[in-house]
């Protein structure tokens, strides 16, 4: 009933005067875009993203763009413009590294036989291609939720509002357009957006948009694991991980990104492994709220740590195997598991194993050994996982190791020096300990 008044209800125009968008606070770029197309007879508006975090007093990440033009006429317009996609046609304006997206209106989908080439869908409703154009107002019905669904324009400087938008956005209220069965089946990855904006904006996901995603969630399986990887990353990148997790186990929606980790979490929530995600998450957020790189490896070399440890111990009993080998078998068996679910790509896989492997290594600081694995490219990486296992474990020899490389890392050449000569005074059990002469060898499809 609530999505059918939205649809129901008429346009409102918010004059310039009773709202907060300055063009002074849009991308010059945008604002090319925007009064060429308007110059060439098209209708054009900023819209999403960009004019719902403009309303909010928010810097936007990207400004997009729609038009009356179709693709084609865009590129006609601009030079510098190339055009992307099978599923939504979209032009892409380049300036250096900004890319203005322009996306033509779009139409309704009548359900009479359409060219295959303009419109599709798969068997579970789900979109396969949607090319079908339409006006402006078929647009905002056709756009996921009602904050996305607001229009700047230059010609009158005037915010449009076809679906309820700015009184949600006043609400904090994150709101499907249309059935919210229908438009998840449409595209499941609503249901991840509906948690991502509800954490990054501190905002309620409505009753009648929230109600279907535990029962549908499983339609993220159908998601092509290329575009669930990126979804993933928008998901724990945008500095609000912590929350999106909380929100993701809420709504059933962990389970099919991340198979894996899910069969390791308790009753009682503080596992090892739950720790170890709450606060990877937790130290992710604040590096970015203070400007400072994420490594996404790093990310998904602490989530799996545990289900890393499990499977290679699983692999030592049942194969007798060396537990150098089966660590090395079980990272091949939890990375390939991860990676038919999302599409982690090997340049990322690759960083996750040397950061595991050098988990085995860290406590080996005798002779050369410490020098040599400082000069590691993921030394620093490696070390900040040893520093979270032993934070979530309380483990006292953990803890020891960790104060010992900080120590190490900060230590004038001589005092290294003498750090090394009195390890290799101590009796410990590890030194003989020796690296078998043969590598494990790789599973068939390893990552």
């Amino acid at each position: 009933m609530a999505n059918d008044a939205i649809a129901q209800s008429r346009m409102s125009v918010i004059p310039r005067e009773q709202h907060t968008i300055s063009r002074k606070d849009i991308s010059e770029n945008a604002l090319k875009v925007l009064y060429r197309l308007n110059k060439a007879g098209y209708e054009a508006y900023l819209v999403g993203g960009g004019v719902r975090d403009l309303l909010l007093g928010k810097k936007p990440k990207d400004f997009d763009v729609t038009t009356s033009a179709t693709p084609e006429q865009v590129r006609k317009l601009f030079r510098n413009c190339r055009l992307v996609g099978r599923r939504f046609r979209l032009a892409h304006v380049m300036f250096g590294p900004e890319i203005i997206e322009v996306a033509t209106f779009r139409g309704h989908h009548e359900g009479s036989p359409t060219d295959r080439t303009t419109s599709q869908r798969g068997q579970n409703g789900m979109l396969l291609r949607d090319n079908i154009f339409g006006s402006i107002e078929e647009d905002a019905q056709r756009r996921d939720f009602t904050i996305n669904s607001l229009y700047y324009s230059v010609a009158d400087f005037a915010v449009r509002d076809y679906v309820g938008g700015v009184q949600d956005l006043k609400d904090g209220v994150i709101r499907l357009i249309g059935n919210p069965e229908t438009r998840y089946r449409e595209d499941p990855v609503r249901m991840l957006r509906a948690v991502r904006f509800a954490a990054k904006l501190n905002m309620k996901i409505s009753p009648e948009t929230a109600e279907p995603i535990p029962r549908l969630a499983t339609l993220i399986n159908d998601v092509p694991p290329a575009r669930l990887f990126e979804e993933a990353l928008k998901l724990l990148q945008a500095g609000y991980a912590y929350e999106t997790y909380k929100l993701l186990r809420e709504y059933s929606l962990f389970q099919p990104l991340f198979p894996t980790i899910v069969r390791y979490f308790t009753e009682s929530g503080d596992s090892p492994m739950e720790r170890m995600i709450a606060q990877v998450f937790k130290n992710t957020d604040n590096r970015i709220h203070n400007d400072m790189r994420v490594n996404p490896a790093f990310l998904f070399a602490a989530m799996f740590w545990y289900p890393l440890l499990e499977t290679a111990e699983k692999i030592a009993q049942e194969s007798g195997l060396a537990y150098y080998d089966a660590f090395a078998l079980a990272a091949n068996d939890v990375l390939d598991e991860a990676c038919r679910t999302l599409a982690i790509p090997k340049r990322i896989t690759s960083l996750v194993r040397d950061i595991w492997q050098l988990q085995l290594r860290m406590s080996r600081r005798q002779g050369k050994r410490a020098w040599k694995l400082m000069e590691h490219p993921k030394f620093r990486a490696a070390y900040d996982l040893l520093a979270l296992r032993a934070e979530v474990e309380n483990n006292q020899e953990l803890q020891k190791l960790v104060t010992w490389w900080s120590e190490f890392q900060v230590s004038a050449p001589p005092e290294q020096k003498g750090m090394l000569t009195s390890l290799d005074d101590e009796p410990e059990q590890r030194r003989r300990h020796r690296r078998p002469r043969k590598r494990a060898p790789r599973r068939e499809g390893s990552a």
